[in-house]
């Protein structure tokens, strides 16, 4: 089996980077003005939606070959972007208050939910760069491989 075979993630194309792109940097300024307490109520809303673009197009770019490293890099990669959908879920929660019926009262409400995107999105964020820096780490490996064997 040769390298490009076992390289077999899916490349997004101008369209698809762009909005990858925009959702990355959506989720940055949301969180940011969050953080800042600059409009929450519009914030919480900027961070969702750069969040769904992100997530979106990194569900897009798949992984068909058969390196089972990359394969499970993949998959942590897919629960970064379930952490980054429950930080924008949570981060809205803070402003509207819509997970407050679920609590019996107010202050396990705030113990377990309120504010509580800060923790999700340190996470989400921590185990996105993870994933990134091996899959590169990875991929680059395959490519040296692939080069060791045609020299």
């Amino acid at each position: 089996m040769n390298w490009k075979e076992r390289r077999k993630m899916k490349q997004l194309n101008k369209w698809q980077s762009i909005v990858f792109l925009v959702g990355g940097a959506l989720m940055v300024i949301g969180a940011g003005c969050f953080a800042l307490m600059f409009h929450q109520e519009i914030a919480c809303w900027v961070f969702t939606v750069g969040a769904l673009m992100f997530v979106a197009m990194q569900a897009e770019q798949r992984y068909d070959g058969n390196d089972i490293t990359i394969r499970r890099l993949r998959r942590i990669l897919l629960f970064a972007c379930f952490l980054f959908l429950l930080s924008a879920a949570l981060m809205v929660d803070t402003v509207h208050h819509f997970m407050l019926p679920w609590f019996d009262n107010v202050e396990t409400y705030i113990q377990y939910a309120y504010n509580k995107w800060v923790i999700t999105l340190l996470a989400a964020a921590i185990v996105e760069v993870y994933a990134t820096h091996r899959l590169s780490h990875e991929f680059a490996k395959l490519k040296a491989n692939h080069n060791n064997i045609h020299e």
